[in-house]
């Protein structure tokens, strides 16, 4: 008897879990985000930065897009101080990155150690 309750216990849980995963994504959409990036290309990636480059929030978007693959190569005035310009070998291109705003203020092929005072203003 405890062990056909436990079993029936067991699978109605796993149900739960199961049904309730829907709703949640309706209710939460960055997981629907979180997985669709999970799927995306390197070059989408890349063109998505690109696309939302200076606003606010586009720095929490390329680490999470290339977590790890990013080195630090220049450093130079912009944005509110300076700008960070990071290379991505794997990709070969450079984000210039502003700390302040947490935002990507130039992206360009190659591996770039000063944009120019245009691009990363």
């Amino acid at each position: 008897m405890k062990l056909t309750s436990l079993l029936l216990t067991s699978v109605a849980l796993a149900g739960m879990v199961t049904v309730w995963n829907a709703p949640l994504k309706a209710i939460n959409p960055q997981l629907v985000q979180a997985e669709a990036a999970e799927i995306m290309t390197a070059q989408q990636k890349i063109e998505l930065i690109t696309k939302n480059k200076g606003q606010i929030g586009g720095g929490d978007q390329l680490r999470r897009f290339f977590y790890g693959d990013l080195e630090p190569i220049a450093v130079q005035p912009g944005g509110a101080g300076m700008v960070v310009n990071l290379y991505n070998k794997a990709n070969n291109v450079t984000f210039a990155y502003c700390a302040t705003y947490d935002v990507v203020v130039a992206v360009k092929q190659g591996k770039v150690t000063a944009f120019l005072a245009s691009e990363v203003k």
